[in-house]
């Protein structure tokens, strides 16, 4: 067993111990109160091997959809919490390997599915049949690499990041980029000034795109290769009246050595939400569009060893309705959620 999966072993095993533990208070008490506390509210059961939960999205009935992720040839699921009942169960039981989610304003569920046997591609899921349509898989006659992260603007199209982290399958296109699909149906390349793009956010005005460079220097965790890492960092991209990038890009901050960002959102008020997953500071960092912190959550230990660290997140998403101030984390192989003294913005859902 390699040493990768031997992680994803321990960091089950250790998930209880990471529950029990006294974590450090949260930072930034604009943003959170210090005695606030994560509630545990989900943890994988199925016989599924290794991978982590992903994507959290909103529905318009206030449910939480998120992706469970294994690696090889099991299926992922998408799995819907209700917050009515607390109960978590099974939309899909396969996923086609969907990471990122997002609901659109008619309510339909976006997924980006990635490589390592699953769709490459981008589908929509209808929430009452639970059927499946392919929206994207291919820009310009080449297989996508592996669709991460996803958000919508205000007019409906979608925005997706294509990196690649794990899977056997090659690479078709030469660059890993951000893509947007229009309503009509056409896949534009929005930018690939960027080593890899994971995490991705619009500011609630749409003239600034959020974009995590997670870039771990290799196209399959688990692989003989030696990984060059390259950056981690968050960068600001100036968005044009066409939603395009208007300007160069800015970075905004810089994780240096650590691992960096996965998934990200935004507040009313423009904070960028980071799911830092460095072993030395796991947790959620909250940060102003300049780049200043202003808030810091917890979820794991600090200055846990890098082969054995829990309580990374993976991505984050705000409730809706009377959970407009509930944070939704998903960490490990599990989903929590934390309520904020600020509430989340969702372009989908605001009024026109």
């Amino acid at each position: 067993m390699n040493r990768w999966l031997w992680a994803i072993c321990l960091c089950s095993i250790q998930l209880a111990v990471v529950r029990a533990a006294d974590l450090p208070k949260p930072t930034g008490e604009a943003i959170v109160s210090p005695d606030a506390k994560l509630e545990h509210l989900f943890t994988r059961t199925a016989k599924i091997e290794g991978g982590l939960t992903e994507g959290p999205a909103v529905a318009p009935d206030g449910s939480i959809y998120f992706s469970d992720i294994p690696m090889g040839k099991d299926n992922g699921m998408i799995l819907r919490f209700d917050p009515k009942t607390k109960k978590t169960t099974v939309f899909a039981e396969d996923s086609h390997k969907s990471n990122g989610l997002i609901c659109d304003s008619e309510g339909r569920l976006l997924a980006a599915e990635g490589s390592d046997f699953g769709g490459r591609g981008v589908s929509r899921w209808d929430l009452k049949t639970g059927k499946r349509t392919v929206l994207v898989d291919r820009f310009q006659g080449k297989q996508f690499n592996a669709p991460n992260d996803i958000c919508v603007d205000r007019l409906g199209r979608i925005y997706f990041t294509d990196p690649k982290y794990v899977g056997a399958e090659p690479r078709e296109l030469e660059h890993r980029s951000v893509y947007r699909i229009d309503r009509d149906g056409t896949v534009l390349e929005i930018t690939h000034d960027v080593g890899k793009p994971n995490g991705i956010a619009l500011s609630p005005d749409g003239k600034t795109m959020y974009l995590a460079d997670h870039d771990n220097g290799t196209d399959r965790i688990g692989s003989d290769e030696k990984p060059k890492p390259g950056a981690m960092k968050i960068y600001a991209f100036p968005l044009d009246a066409d939603g395009k990038v208007g300007g160069t890009r800015k970075t905004i901050y810089d994780f240096g050595d650590q691992a960096g960002c996965d998934g990200m959102t935004v507040d009313e008020k423009g904070n960028v939400y980071l799911t830092s997953r460095g072993q030395k500071r796991p947790g959620v960092l909250v940060i102003d569009p300049s780049g200043k912190e202003v808030a810091f959550i917890p979820t794991g230990a600090p200055n846990q060893p890098d082969d054995s660290a829990v309580g990374k997140p993976s991505n984050v998403e705000f409730g809706i309705g009377d959970e407009a101030n509930v944070l939704y984390v998903t960490i490990d192989k599990s989903l929590f959620r934390i309520a904020l003294k600020v509430k989340g913005f969702h372009v989908q859902f605001a009024k026109k």
